[in-house]
């Protein structure tokens, strides 16, 4: 069997990934791409810590399950609206949206 601290050292080591992605690129799709990263470093950081604490309930699938959905819907709404935004703009990139300025 795998130690849990393997399964937490690449879950912090995709985490990392993510959140450089989140901060250091500009392209908008990027961004949400480094997001989905970072949610599911915390799915796999779920499902170990519920495997080696209490493998016998299923409390720990149905929460994954609810943030997957959860997952799935925020890169719906994400896309959604940089394609709206590059439909009216002609760019993804995060630091020409500025459609909250007055």
């Amino acid at each position: 069997m795998i130690p849990l601290s393997w399964y937490l050292i690449f879950s912090a080591l995709l985490f990392s990934i993510g959140l450089f992605g989140v901060l250091a690129r500009k392209n908008a799709i990027a961004i949400l791409m480094g997001v989905e990263l970072m949610l599911n470093a915390v799915n796999i950081n779920l499902v170990a810590f519920w495997r080696y604490i209490v493998p016998a309930t299923t409390e720990g699938w149905m929460f994954v399950a609810s943030v997957f959905v959860v997952a799935a819907a925020e890169v719906a709404v994400g896309l959604a609206l940089v394609y709206s935004i590059y439909r009216g703009r002609r760019t993804s990139s995060a630091d020409e949206i500025d459609l909250l300025k007055w």
